[in-house]
């Protein structure tokens, strides 16, 4: 069960959050979550998820496997929120967790009570729409999907 969402009270605003994955698609996600952030005057979380899985193979190099994959989950974030920056105009509050990103996505929202939507992109492989989309239903906040078609003019019309 989520807990009661914060962001319509006073001193606080709602945030979209995108999850930034390395999938073509989510920078879609990115920018329909920023452009509605900031029209409705609400704040946007990016979340990378490092997998867990990366490391427990090699227990010798664990850390420096942890460690590079830091620095590049830091640098594809560092990536993300400069075009936030630079399109949208409003500065993305980032979060870099390790585990599973589903497990991971509502941990969050369980702990920043601010986080009201979660938007997604739809991938159009042949593959679906991608493991995270599929897996939506146990999420306890709303869940935007944006298909793979939209171009950003568009997006901006939407959001």
């Amino acid at each position: 069960m989520v807990s009661k969402r914060l962001s319509r009270l006073e001193g606080h605003r709602r945030k979209f959050m995108a999850v930034i994955d390395g999938t073509p698609e989510c920078e879609k996600a990115v920018h329909y979550a920023g452009r509605r952030a900031k029209n409705s005057n609400g704040g946007l979380v990016l979340l990378f998820v490092i997998p867990e899985g990366d490391f427990q193979q090699w227990l010798g190099v664990e850390q420096i496997m942890r460690a590079e994959a830091r620095e590049e989950a830091d640098a594809v974030m560092a990536k993300a929120a400069q075009k936030v920056r630079e399109t949208i105009g409003i500065d993305p509050e980032i979060v870099i967790r390790e585990g599973n990103a589903s497990e991971q996505i509502i941990q969050l929202v369980e702990e920043d009570r601010d986080i009201a939507v979660l938007v997604l992109a739809a991938g159009s492989t042949k593959e679906g729409p991608g493991p995270l989309v599929s897996a939506v239903a146990a999420f306890p906040i709303p869940v935007t999907v944006l298909p793979d078609t939209l171009t950003a003019e568009e997006i901006d019309a939407l959001a």
